[in-house]
Parts: C-alpha cells; structure tokens; sequence
C-alpha cells in the first residue's frame, strides 16, 4: 500500500476533488498538474486523474491513466473497472475489448460486485444472454440486492434483462 500524500500534495489532490464535483476538469487537472512529478502515479491521484477524464470523456488519457494504475496498484480493482471502461468508448475499443479486459479481473477479484455487473453489461450488450444473466446474478448475490436492482433497472445496457430483475 503506498504511503498517504504528506501536505502540500494532499491539498493539491483535495482541490482536484472538489473542482471535479463542482464538474470544472480543467480546474481539477490543473491542481493535479502541481504535484511533483514522482507522486503522479501515486495510486489515489490516479484515481482522481481517471475520474476527471471520464468527466470530461478523454477516454484515451483515461485508458492510460487505468493501465498505470494496473500496473502501480495491481491489488486495486478499480484498475481493471476503469480500464475496461476506457476500451469500451476509446477510439478503435469497444464491448470486446472492454470485456476481454475485464474478465481476467472476476477471477482475481471473485468478490467484487462491480465486475460481475460490468460483465453483465457488456454480455449483455454483445447478445450473449446466458453469461448476461449468470454475471447479473452473481453481481446480485455479492452486493446490495436493492440497490443492484434499482442501478440496472436505470442502466439501459441491460434492458434486455429488464423483466428477469424486475422479479428478482
């Protein structure tokens, strides 16, 4: 696990935070933009680095910004969620490659509820129903019942499956 921001970086993360939520990239980036050089591929700024390109659809930057957190951060699976994220909306990626990135994560992070949700989405998505609903149910055993019941009832990747959760 590396080490927390000392001060004056953590502030620089904090603003970067606070102008993401206030939906300003440019402002988030830019406090991002004051930490030294070696604390860029700190996990927890990577973090912040790849929400505000997903913000602001920079899939690219975002994708890079994923991989790097892969690599720094392995035991995070955040890495392998913003990765595939990226690859489904960069230019030249798509369903495939999002979940081709993703499904060697539901083996490293059997209990991650997230990822059997994305899987769901992008099976979905790709017509494979069977693996759809397999990756939906156990989406579904691993988390909050309701509130999984609620997102994919919004979530128009799986409106195919619509009437199945419904009655679950």
């Amino acid at each position: 696990m590396p080490p927390p921001l000392d001060f004056p970086e953590s502030h620089y993360l904090l603003h970067a935070v606070g102008w993401l939520e206030l939906g300003n990239c440019t402002e988030a980036k830019a406090e991002l933009n004051q930490l030294k050089e070696e604390l860029q591929s700190h996990p927890d700024v990577l973090e912040v680095r790849w929400a505000i390109c997903a913000e602001g659809k920079e899939w690219q930057e975002g994708l890079e910004a994923a991989r790097t957190l892969l690599r720094v951060a392995p035991e995070r699976a955040s890495g392998w969620l913003h990765q595939a994220y990226a690859l489904r909306r960069v230019a030249g990626g798509g369903l495939e490659q999002a979940w081709q990135a993703l499904l060697p994560a539901s083996k490293k992070f059997p209990d991650v509820e997230m990822i059997a949700y994305n899987l769901s989405c992008y099976a979905c998505q790709m017509n494979l129903m069977d693996a759809a609903r397999n990756w939906f149910k156990r989406a579904f055993a691993l988390g909050d019942k309701e509130q999984i019941r609620q997102r994919a009832l919004k979530d128009d990747d799986l409106a195919p499956l619509w009437p199945e959760i419904k009655v679950l």
